[in-house]
């Protein structure tokens, strides 16, 4: 087989066979295929696409390049939680406490992140003493004694989308659907849960801007997902302003806190109830989506979420002090209020902006690599449709170096729009495919 009869019959539009695509997978992990003709590969399919077959096909291949985690040793159905990635999103750090709570088994892998704030485990890593990194028997033991463990990725897990999403980082081939979708799933399946929720974000701080082909990325994953067995439910969610309150991964810990306390933002809550519903319905604890919510709910009112996050740090070493502002968590030297100087409704509040100005504060990456600042980030104190005066604080910066201020606070205050009509309102959850 030769790599180039592949790259030519994708470059044609022609459909790849299993034994093509196994061969091209296994050739880009070994080496054996050098990188100009991976890009070359990935630009055809960029512009060519794949069939639902070559999709499915691909990243079932992909998830078996490396290890497969076998989750079987845990009692009960395991369901995994994926978002798609957004500004101030720290929905795992609630649906993982309040799923387990409700009785579904969440052995939860995350990541690091890269770009606007931290990763799942950069969040986590903000609290003193956390341990995110745990062995295969370890992440077992913990999920069968309490039902719940946040860890990162580890060992060999989908090398081949390593290698490939690297390529695509630089050859401006990572906005295809199909690579995409297949990159995303194939690390789920390899996770080795039978359930998979999906949050797929839409909006100016997301990846998929446009909406239909935020559908159209839920549709494929659902389709990948079900050909290999797993039950799939995408949500398709509003990423046009931050979502919670926070942006900064100490800030959002404290912020996913007080949502399992009971007194989170209103948008947080609605997205973690949803989300931790469908995985109780994925799960077979309940038959119907209306009946899960409520339970999730009640979970999250009786507190009974809350005190299986603590029991989950505990159990891997964190430490917290919960009658304490901040519960301990780092916090930053300095802060900067921004202010309206108009008055007006806010109309728009640009996702992208605030958290690429988060990230220069330091609590992003900008490259692989880069540390982050744990306590620095943006407190969101006005949000979209709500009416503001001049003086009225806008939000505010955290930060752990003296900032030009007049520059941070043009920088922020150029991501809110006003105008004399109050806005539309605009659905958080914005479609659900099943």
């Amino acid at each position: 087989m030769n790599v180039q009869d592949i790259i030519l019959k994708k470059r044609e539009g022609g459909e790849m066979s299993a034994a093509e695509i196994d061969f091209l997978i296994k050739g880009i992990v070994d080496g054996s295929i050098p990188d100009y003709q991976t890009a070359a590969w990935a630009m055809a399919v960029y512009f060519r696409g794949m069939s639902d077959r070559e999709t499915q096909t691909l990243a079932l291949t992909m998830a078996d390049s490396g290890d497969l985690i076998d989750l079987s040793e845990i009692a009960g159905i395991k369901i995994d939680k994926h978002s798609s990635g957004g500004v101030g999103d720290k929905t795992t750090l609630v649906v993982v406490p309040l799923a387990a709570a409700a009785g579904v088994p969440m052995a939860k892998m995350s990541g690091r992140g890269l770009g606007h704030t931290g990763g799942t485990i950069d969040k986590l890593e903000s609290i003193p003493g956390f341990q995110a990194e745990m062995s295969h028997h370890q992440l077992i033991h913990q999920v069968n004694r309490i039902g719940a463990a946040l860890v990162s990725q580890s060992g060999n897990l989908v090398p081949a989308d390593k290698k490939l999403y690297a390529i695509r980082d630089v050859t401006a081939t990572v906005d295809s659907i199909p690579l995409i979708a297949s990159s995303i799933m194939s690390k789920k399946i390899a996770a080795g849960a039978q359930g998979i929720v999906l949050d797929v974000k839409v909006g100016r701080g997301a990846f998929m801007k446009d909406r239909e082909d935020a559908l159209q990325l839920a549709r494929t994953m659902v389709k990948i997902g079900r050909g290999a067995g797993r039950e799939v439910v995408a949500l398709l969610t509003d990423m046009s302003q931050p979502l919670g309150e926070t942006v900064g991964n100490a800030m959002e810990v404290e912020e996913a806190i007080d949502l399992l306390r009971g007194h989170g933002p209103a948008d947080l809550e609605e997205l973690s109830l949803t989300l931790s519903a469908f995985i109780l319905v994925l799960a077979g604890k309940c038959t119907d989506f209306e009946h899960a919510r409520e339970q999730v709910r009640t979970v999250l009112l009786s507190g009974a979420g809350f005190a299986k996050f603590c029991e989950m740090v505990t159990a891997q070493g964190g430490s917290l002090e919960y009658n304490q502002p901040s519960y301990g968590l780092p916090q930053a030297a300095y802060h900067t209020e921004v202010k309206a100087v108009e008055e007006g409704y806010i109309v728009d509040l640009d996702a992208l902006e605030v958290g690429h100005t988060a990230m220069l504060l330091g609590a992003g990456r900008q490259k692989i690599g880069d540390k982050i600042d744990l306590a620095v980030g943006i407190k969101l104190l006005k949000k979209r449709g709500e009416f503001v005066r001049p003086g009225d604080v806008l939000a505010i910066i955290y930060s752990n170096k003296t900032v030009d201020s007049p520059t941070w606070i043009s920088r922020l205050s150029s991501c809110y729009q006003l105008d004399k009509e109050k806005p539309p309102l605009r659905p958080l959850i914005i479609d659900t495919v099943r």
